[in-house]
């Protein structure tokens, strides 16, 4: 049984940087934070260096593990060219319309196998956890048959097999539909509610279900009828809702006490106030909103009064948020949405572990818990959403074992090489 004392560390314990605790310790064993504290405070149980030998953290700040809770994470291709078309001018609804957005990326995530799928998937998530991520979610939703979506899932399991991650897994077989159920939603839905979702499920690859309610999505009937099929499997729900209209899937989200609804820029304050009364949590996600220029804010006013949990994720996807930094979301959070740093800290650790029904496990450092936590080399937890496309985790620790490491000082010589100066 491994045993270290974590110390000469300032902790921020639940994420909020309004309650940190200087010169602290942590005590683990097994894996597991058995005390943590003042280390003034440390019992003498932990004293001996013999038995709990020593890591110091030269005084860096330590946090819960991030938590990135709502990504696409595994896709084939990308959309680089359908940028450059909304450069010039060419609605995203526009590009959907005519074969692009989502169906593009079906095509070639169809045509990717899940060995090509795991290694563009793993340098994505790498970027994530080379900046102290630790939990992940991971939809599906580029399949859109029962053989890819199963694919997506898998190649999504296999990434918290190999990577030191824990990885929850959504079904989003309603995310668009197919070209060969074009003018057959219904059609489509009685596939994914009948067949794909209740296959997969027993085949225990959904953590959670999905569904993306917009006009260029799922109706409001629809988006139920998933919603319907995810209960008869015990399944917890999540919602796209309110991008770009205000549909009321918010409100239907909170009908079912669904985990999360997400996106939330047309959200009205009905909507707020069923979702505070289902307790679902609010996932915002600038990066979208940054990416397809969006200008319609959330009503983070109405999101406050109520005392709606604000989550934050990166919604990385090829299409509208093509994102790979959990810390550059914080700092789009802060500037486009005025969101303070304590939001947006939380954002990412105990109200991203609530988005994900996983309130119990993650976003928070308690003895009794997993000793997973990221080492950050800043003065004051603010940089993390201050910088931008600076490195500022120097090490991440799961279960009590360090887990990836960047050494704190990179030397760079200043001299070129003769054939430079020639």
């Amino acid at each position: 049984m491994k045993k270290t004392l974590w110390q000469n560390l300032k902790l921020c314990a639940g994420g909020d940087p309004r309650d940190t605790l200087d010169d602290a310790a942590l005590a683990v064993s097994d894996g597991q934070i058995v005390w943590q504290g003042a280390l003034r405070e440390l019992p003498a149980t932990y004293a001996d260096p013999s038995i709990w030998p020593r890591e110091n953290l030269e005084g860096a700040w330590v946090t819960p593990g991030l938590i990135d809770c709502h990504t696409h994470l595994v896709y084939g291709g990308q959309r680089a060219d359908e940028f450059a078309q909304r450069l010039d001018g060419v609605s995203y609804e526009a590009l959907a319309q005519a074969g692009g957005g989502i169906v593009s990326t079906v095509r070639a995530t169809r045509a990717a196998d899940e060995t090509a799928l795991f290694a563009s998937a793993a340098l994505r998530l790498e970027a994530l956890l080379a900046e102290g991520v630790s939990a992940i979610e991971i939809k599906s939703g580029y399949g859109l048959d029962l053989a890819c979506e199963r694919k997506l899932l898998r190649v999504a399991r296999a990434l918290g097999e190999r990577y030191p991650v824990s990885v929850y897994t959504t079904f989003l077989g309603a995310h668009t539909v197919p070209p060969e159920f074009s003018g057959r939603t219904d059609a489509y839905l009685d596939e994914v509610c009948e067949r794909m979702l209740p296959t997969l499920a027993d085949e225990g690859l959904i953590d959670a279900v999905d569904v993306f309610c917009e006009r260029v999505g799922f109706s409001l009937k629809q988006s139920e009828r998933v919603f319907e099929a995810a209960q008869r499997r015990n399944l917890r729900v999540k919602i796209h809702a309110e991008q770009l209209s205000n549909s009321g899937g918010a409100k239907l989200a909170a009908r079912y006490r669904a985990l999360s609804a997400d996106h939330l820029e047309y959200l009205d304050e009905e909507g707020v106030a069923a979702m505070k009364a289902a307790s679902t949590v609010a996932v915002l996600l600038p990066g979208a909103y940054y990416f397809i220029r969006e200008t319609q804010l959330p009503p983070l006013e109405l999101l406050r009064r109520y005392e709606v949990p604000l989550a934050l994720a990166t919604d990385s996807n090829p299409g509208t948020s093509p994102v790979t930094s959990l810390l550059l979301i914080l700092n789009l959070a802060s500037t486009l949405f005025r969101m303070t740093v304590p939001e947006v800290l939380q954002g990412v650790t105990c109200h991203a572990a609530q988005a994900l029904g996983q309130a119990g496990r993650h976003g928070i450092l308690a003895p009794g818990r997993s000793a997973d936590f990221a080492v950050w080399q800043v003065e004051s937890l603010a940089e993390l959403a201050y910088w931008i496309g600076r490195p500022l985790c120097t090490q991440v620790v799961r279960a009590g074992q360090t887990v990836y490491r960047r050494h704190r000082h990179a030397h760079f010589s200043a001299h070129r090489s003769d054939q430079e100066h020639e």
